[in-house]
């Protein structure tokens, strides 16, 4: 049997960790239920900025399939501080799909640690995942 390794995050992905759910908590705090994915991204993203955290939105990944570079490839919605994969749901409810999605995404790029957000709930508590791989 092979041995199996538990990833712990870093000190500076804890940090980026909790102000990624800080943000996510105050847009669905101001916004609520209801609204396209987009207005959620676009709001999401300007409260990291207002917080000085760093990101990249809709980055476009390289896809190595088999040793090959292949012209298509991934696109994260939001990725915090080079370290954290942040998938943007506005959905009735998260499904297995939905973790696959944000599992593929981590192992794809390297990344460990990601969240998968969905903005469409009463409660936020209901529509945040941390995914670990």
């Amino acid at each position: 049997m092979g041995t199996m390794t538990i990833y712990l995050p870093t000190t500076r992905e804890q940090t980026l960790a909790r102000s990624v759910v800080d943000c996510a908590y105050k847009v669905h705090r101001n916004m609520g239920p209801g609204l396209l994915e987009a207005v959620y991204e676009q709001c999401f993203c300007y409260e990291l900025d207002k917080e000085g955290i760093p990101f990249e939105r809709q980055l476009p990944r390289p896809l190595v399939y088999d040793g090959v570079k292949l012209d298509c490839g991934v696109r994260l919605d939001v990725l915090v501080g080079s370290r954290i994969v942040c998938e943007l749901k506005s959905v009735e409810a998260l499904n297995e799909v939905f973790l696959a999605q944000i599992l593929t995404q981590l192992k794809l790029v390297d990344l460990h640690l990601g969240f998968l957000i969905n903005f469409n709930v009463v409660r936020f508590k209901d529509g945040i995942k941390r995914v670990i791989r």
